[in-house]
Parts: structure tokens; C-alpha cells; sequence
């Protein structure tokens, strides 16, 4: 392969993989020379080469063998002369393998599985209301018994924790059974194993390879459908497997028979076992989540204080994904042990402006109220009039209390919106429904419906 050939093999992976993944991980790639059908190429560091060899090495192998089908390899390694680095990245995908440094280690003969995260195993992941079916589901494969539903099919949006799952079940197999052939992989990686046997006239090995497997798990099997020789594969691989007892785990965006072009018999497959959804985080969990990330954030930052009040102000305006709370607290602790600060509400919200406007809620104080009147059953009028009864009283500092953590309003706009009132009196309405979010589990609850109702 030429240094021509290879510029337009990334131009093949900028259309695959959109603008920022290829300047984040494909353009630091150099062609450094092709020998004995391996290509190898230089990267910066070893984490890139061990990162893009798992995410993108299949897909790179693919498009170098439609370029130069001598290649069987692909390799990417640290040069020499960049001493003060690690001196090789030992990241590699074979044609039809796509071995990776940092998987469990295999059984002889059996097939190697896709890297997993040393940090997704069921001890870091907190369970709340939102995800403890899927944890308990995940936690029962895991042991390593018979089980009753086959296959265990998770679905969700991004950041909820399903790949976080995947690994832990995979982890916790290895240490129990390291006999057991475990083989982990994201549906694109089956794609473009099958493709390469195909292209090697090697099918009869891929067949033999998926068939051997104690436990096959499929990461995002979205990514298949409208594919329609890989689906037929995955039909048949998955038949035979259930047909020998083996275990499959599969995990989606959505529900199996909400995605499209997914053929109807493999949506009837994967319905057949335990389908579970991994609901958006609560803000309990998002709480117990950001909580359980600090106590590991000092012991890498010891003697940084960190101000009341700054996790639940997290929990609250980031909703939607967890990867960016946590990114978000990542950020925020980095910042602050950088300029030797204590981690204070102003400098968390300079810190993190950009991340808060991007999650801002789009709700007005009028939509609260309107909200909070139906949920409690009173007039709206009864809601930001004059009367302090409790029946009204309540839900009124209610509507404040999400006012003050949905919206950007200040407190005296706040205030004047529930009929020209003080922002002292706004103040204690929210000071007050916080009391009462932890001892009122009713309390507790209506919040977060009324949140969730809002946000939808």
C-alpha cells in the first residue's frame, strides 16, 4: 500500500466515521511501511494505537484489503525515536480477528474477543431504580448457571449504562469459568469479520469460530440492521448456538421490535428471551453516581475540597447521558487541581458553561406551573394567587423548587412570576422542598414524575 492508497483509505474512513472521530483518531495515523502482508502504522502514543486498533482496526483492515489484498494485518506501533513514550503500542487486528492486548485471556484455539474496560465491572456500577432489573438480569448471567431466558437482551439510550453491563458480565464470567470461550464484540466488529472471511473465502472458519463460543455477546446490534448477508449470518450463528445451550447476550439502542430494517426473524429471536430497558437516570441515581466517582476522585486529588451543594447541582441540570455527567466531573476536578482552587458553585459553573448550556432546559416557568396545577388537581390560579393554605402552599413551593432548578431564571423573576412574591419567599419554598425531598418519600417521588414529565 502507497502513501496515495493509504490517503484514500482515510478519506473511505472520514465518510464512515464523521469529522471529529477521524481528527481525533485517524489523522494522527502515518503509514510507516507494509512487509510480510502486515501494515503498519505509527501513532503518537500507545493509548491511540491501543484505542484505535479496538475501535477502528477492523474497519481499517477492511479498507486496506480492498486497496491491497496482500495485507492480512494491521499494526500500530509508537516509533523508536519517541523515547520518552512507550516504546510499542502492541496493538494489532488480524484479517477476521481483530485480537486486541487487553481482553481476558482465551482458551487455546478459541476465539479472541474485543478489550474490555478494566473499570466496567458490577462493583463500579450503581444501581437505582432506573437500572436495577437490568443489573439483577446481568448479575444472573453472570453467575454462570443455567438460566431461563436466552437470549438477555438490553436496550437504552446512550450513556445508561448497557456497555458498562456487557463488560461486567463478561469480567465477572472470566474470573468464574476461565475455561469458558466468552467472546465479546460490537455488532460492526461481526460485520466486518464476516466480510473479511468472505473476502478470504473463509467462511467455513468464521462458522466454526462463532459456533465454538460458551457465551457470545453483541454489542449494539442496531448496527446490522439493513445488512442484509451479515444478518443472515447472525440468524443462523444465533440459532445454532441457542440450539447447543450456549448463552447470548445482545445488547440495543431500542427495544428489539422498534429497530428498523432489522429483519422479523431476528427480532422474534431476540425477543424470545428477557428483554430489559435501562430507563433514564432519576436524579437519585445520577446523585449516587456522580457520589461514587468523588471518592475515587480523592484519592487521585487528595486535599481538594469540594463546596456542599455542587453534586446536586450536577445531578440536576445534567440529565439526559451519564458519560457526560461524568465527563463533566472529570473536567471540574481536573480544572480545579490545576489552578489549586476549591471546587466551588461559580467556579463549576465557569468551568463547565459549555456543558450546562448544551444540557439546558428548554422549560419555562409557565410550563411548570401549568404541570404542577394538573399533577395536584388545582387551578392554576389557586397555584400563583394570594392563598396560603397548605393545599395550595405546597404545590406552589413545588413549582418554585423546579423553577429554581430547571429554569435560569433568578429568584426575584422567579418570584415575580408567582404573583409578584419575594425571592426570600422563593428561597425558603425551595429550601423547604429539599427538606422534604429526603424525608418524604411521596415527596421524592412527585419530583421526579413531575422532572421526567417535563424533560419529555
Amino acid at each position: 500500500m502507497t502513501q496515495e492508497q493509504w490517503g484514500q483509505l482515510k478519506q473511505d474512513l472520514l465518510k464512515s466515521i464523521g469529522k471529529s472521530n477521524y481528527k481525533s483518531w485517524i489523522e494522527p495515523l502515518e503509514l510507516s511501511h507494509v512487509e510480510e502482508g502486515v501494515a503498519t502504522f505509527a501513532v503518537p502514543t500507545s493509548f491511540v494505537g491501543n484505542y484505535v486498533s479496538q475501535k477502528y482496526g477492523d474497519q481499517i483492515l477492511y479498507h486496506a484489503r480492498s486497496i491491497s489484498p496482500e495485507i492480512r494485518r494491521v499494526h500500530f506501533s509508537v516509533p523508536a525515536n519517541q523515547s520518552a513514550r512507550p516504546a510499542m503500542a502492541r496493538a494489532t487486528a488480524d484479517a477476521g480477528s481483530g485480537a486486541q492486548p487487553a481482553a481476558p485471556a482465551q482458551r487455546e484455539g478459541s476465539m479472541p474477543t474485543a478489550p474490555l474496560d478494566r473499570r466496567f465491572t458490577f462493583d463500579t456500577f450503581v444501581v437505582g431504580k432506573p437500572n436495577e432489573l437490568a443489573h439483577a438480569a446481568a448479575k444472573r448471567v453472570a453467575s454462570g448457571g443455567p438460566v431461563t431466558f436466552n437470549p438477555l437482551f438490553l436496550y437504552g439510550g446512550v450513556g445508561l449504562g448497557k456497555t458498562h453491563l456487557m463488560h461486567a458480565i463478561a469480567w465477572e464470567l472470566s474470573q468464574r469459568q476461565p475455561d469458558l470461550n466468552v467472546v465479546y464484540l460490537s455488532a460492526e466488529q461481526f460485520m466486518y469479520r464476516f466480510v473479511s472471511a468472505l473476502r478470504e473465502r473463509k467462511m467455513m472458519d468464521f462458522k466454526s469460530m462463532f459456533r465454538s463460543v460458551d457465551v457470545l455477546m453483541v454489542d449494539d446490534v442496531q448496527f446490522i440492521a439493513g445488512k442484509d448477508s451479515t444478518q443472515e449470518e447472525f440468524f443462523h450463528t444465533f440459532n445454532a448456538l441457542v440450539d447447543g445451550g450456549k448463552q447470548i447476550i445482545i445488547s440495543g439502542d431500542r427495544a428489539p421490535g422498534e429497530i428498523e430494517n432489522l429483519e422479523e426473524r431476528i427480532k422474534s429471536r431476540l425477543q424470545c428471551g428477557l428483554v430489559v430497558d435501562l430507563h433514564p437516570t432519576n436524579y437519585e441515581l445520577r446523585l449516587g453516581i456522580l457520589q461514587s466517582k468523588v471518592e475515587y476522585y480523592r484519592t487521585q486529588y487528595p486535599g481538594l475540597l469540594l463546596a456542599d451543594g455542587v453534586l446536586e447541582f450536577l445531578a440536576m441540570r445534567i440529565t439526559k447521558n451519564v458519560r457526560v455527567l461524568e465527563g463533566a466531573l472529570t473536567r471540574l476536578f481536573a480544572f480545579a487541581s490545576l489552578v489549586g482552587h476549591e471546587i466551588t458553585m461559580e467556579l463549576t459553573q465557569d468551568c463547565l458553561a459549555d456543558v450546562l448550556r448544551s444540557s439546558e432546559r428548554q422549560v419555562t416557568i409557565e410550563e411548570i406551573q401549568r404541570q404542577v396545577s394538573d399533577h395536584y388537581n388545582i387551578r392554576l390560579s389557586d397555584l400563583i394567587g394570594p392563598k396560603r393554605v397548605r393545599v395550595f402552599a405546597r404545590p406552589r413551593q413545588v413549582a418554585m423548587y423546579l423553577a429554581k432548578h430547571m429554569t435560569s431564571r433568578s429568584l426575584p423573576e422567579i418570584g415575580r412570576r408567582f404573583g409578584g412574591r419575594d425571592h426570600t419567599t422563593v428561597m425558603h419554598g425551595v429550601r423547604r422542598i429539599d427538606e422534604l425531598r429526603v424525608a418524604d418519600a411521596q415527596m421524592a417521588e412527585d419530583i421526579d414524575m413531575l422532572r421526567r414529565a417535563l424533560e419529555a
